[in-house]
C-alpha cells in the first residue's frame, strides 16, 4: 500500500475518532440537534472522511472500500448543499455506520 494512501486512511480513523469522542457527551440524537458546535465539529469531520476516502479511490483503485460513493457523496452534500443536511441523515450515520467504518478502515491499516 501506497505511503499517501495510508496517511489518507489514517485521517480517516483520526476524524472518525473525533466524530465518537465528540458525540461521546451529547447522550442521544435530541443533545446532538441542540449543540450547535458538536454538529459543526462532526460536520466537519464527515466531510474530511469523505475528502480522504475520495483521494484513496483516485490514489489506488484496487482498494475496495463499502459505501466509499456513497461517503464521497455526503462530502459532496455536506460541502455543496449543507443548506439541505439533515441532523437525523447525520446522527443515523454516526449510530449505523461509522462503526463499520472505523473497522474497515483499521483492517485495511493493519495490512
Amino acid at each position: 500500500m501506497k505511503d499517501r494512501v495510508k496517511k489518507y486512511l489514517t485521517d480517516i480513523l483520526i476524524a472518525i475518532t473525533r466524530i465518537e469522542s465528540f458525540v461521546a457527551d451529547t447522550n442521544g440524537f435530541e443533545k446532538y440537534q441542540a449543540d450547535i458546535k458538536t454538529k459543526s465539529a462532526v460536520e466537519r469531520q464527515l466531510a474530511i472522511i469523505g475528502e480522504a476516502m475520495n483521494k484513496v479511490r483516485k490514489e489506488d483503485t484496487e482498494i475496495a472500500i463499502k459505501n466509499a460513493m456513497q461517503i464521497v457523496g455526503l462530502r459532496n452534500r455536506l460541502i455543496h448543499s449543507y443548506d439541505s443536511t439533515e441532523d437525523t441523515v447525520v446522527w443515523a450515520i454516526i449510530v449505523k455506520h461509522i462503526p463499520n467504518l472505523k473497522r474497515e478502515i483499521e483492517q485495511l491499516l493493519s495490512k
